[in-house]
């Protein structure tokens, strides 16, 4: 074996030793900021050092101590999303710390339905008869199923962290340049989340729905208010207004096509609603490779 390779093959572990040791010392400084009265527990004696003892964070979260310990140590340890979660909540976790937290922990809430779908080869000739125009194939959860070039080169840059969660929902409130971008947003998220609230009604106890909406919950304080509302809504034609990169500002109007003997399948298309839309379009294809 030549020097290169073992290079890169021990390339990985030192990695993933690194990546570990972040984590632990991400939980360490999370923990030295917390009193004891701040998660309910009394003062006790004057502590030699401040935060949170390792044994309190186990017990409120309802983990073994050992276990915490191990995690902290940056010992090579699976998590669930139950325990990560339950850590999380006992820290008092923003939602950017439990996001960095899930990363660290290689634990990014991918979606099942998205990866396990099986789409119609008639459903993807649509989608891609559809382009010039950006179209998505999305589920009542609005989980991305498929997409044709048109929706994945106009949204290609959108995120400042890496796209796991395949979501259209989620990709919105938890990018912190939403806003920037989706110019608006404060009109189109709540009724997102009102139809979200509305399809819920078919999924209620259903395990992969219910986590879906604690998680978010918990990254997202916005959902979680608009969530609590109990708003609903039907499908509607939508204006949607970005300001993109290298088109600039573009106004498209979102109109739902269901899929036939698909479930809750449908296709979400975004055409030009003015000519200085339509004409501006081509500019969100990213270049040719050479």
């Amino acid at each position: 074996m030549t020097s290169e390779t073992a290079s890169r093959t021990t390339e990985p572990g030192r990695s993933d030793k690194s990546r570990r040791a972040e984590l632990g010392a991400f939980l360490k400084a999370r923990r030295a900021r917390l009193r004891p009265e701040d998660v309910g527990l009394p003062p006790g004696p004057r502590r030699r050092t401040p935060g949170l003892r390792r044994e309190e964070v186990a017990l409120l979260a309802g983990v073994g101590v050992s276990w915490y310990t191990w995690l902290e140590q940056g010992r090579p340890i699976n998590a669930s999303w139950q325990v990560l979660d339950a850590v999380a909540q006992t820290l008092q976790f923003d939602g950017a710390e439990r996001w960095h937290l899930y990363r660290l922990a290689e634990a990014m809430p991918l979606r099942s339905w998205a990866k396990t779908a099986v789409v119609p080869d008639a459903v993807h000739d649509v989608l891609r008869t559809l382009d010039p125009f950006p179209a998505v194939l999305i589920n009542s959860g609005f989980d991305i199923i498929a997409t044709n070039d048109a929706h994945e080169e106009m949204f290609w840059d959108w995120h400042t962290l890496p796209c796991v969660h395949k979501n259209l929902l989620w990709c919105a409130v938890t990018e912190p340049r939403a806003r920037e971008i989706f110019l608006n947003y404060d009109e189109e998220i709540p009724y997102m989340v009102a139809r979200l609230r509305a399809a819920y009604a078919q999924h209620i106890g259903e395990p992969e729905w219910e986590e879906d909406i604690r998680r978010l919950a918990g990254l997202s304080l916005e959902f979680a208010e608009l969530w609590a509302r109990h708003e609903v809504a039907g499908p509607a034609l939508r204006t949607l207004r970005f300001r993109h990169p290298d088109a600039g500002l573009i106004t498209l109007t979102r109109t739902e096509l269901d899929v036939s003997g698909a479930g809750d399948l449908r296709i979400a298309v975004y055409s030009p609603l003015d000519d200085e839309t339509r004409a501006r379009l081509p500019r969100t294809r990213r270049p040719a490779r050479a």
